[in-house]
């Protein structure tokens, strides 16, 4: 079990840590991310700091063996992250990113589960 969620923590901080990265880029994330465009750099930075540091939540807590409870809040925060973004696709009508973002969240809430 242990095993199966440093996989999955991994997988996750990798794939949360380069989203995020491509959103505090702004200029960059508007031609990757069709939607960028229509909010505010500060809006997107936000939501990329967020992914990072949630990312960065996922590994180093327990890695470093520092306050390991934030690890399974990490995994809660980003899968907050995920659900609003589930919404927000919903509402745009990009129904093809919203299997990826339960996916995620499963994933999240796995990792959160096992974690605490």
């Amino acid at each position: 079990m242990n095993i199966a969620l440093w996989i999955i923590q991994g997988l996750l901080a990798l794939m949360f840590i380069g989203a995020g990265a491509t959103k505090l880029q702004y200029e960059k994330a508007k031609k990757s991310l069709p939607w960028v465009s229509k909010y505010s750099k500060g809006f997107v930075a936000f939501i990329g700091i967020a992914e990072v540091l949630g990312g960065m939540g996922l590994i180093l807590p327990l890695v470093l063996g520092i306050a390991p409870v934030l690890t399974p809040l990490a995994a809660i925060g980003l899968l907050l992250i995920m659900v609003f973004a589930t919404v927000f696709h919903g509402k745009r009508g990009e129904y093809k990113a919203i299997g990826t973002n339960i996916i995620v969240i499963a994933l999240a809430l796995f990792v959160a589960i096992g974690r605490f």
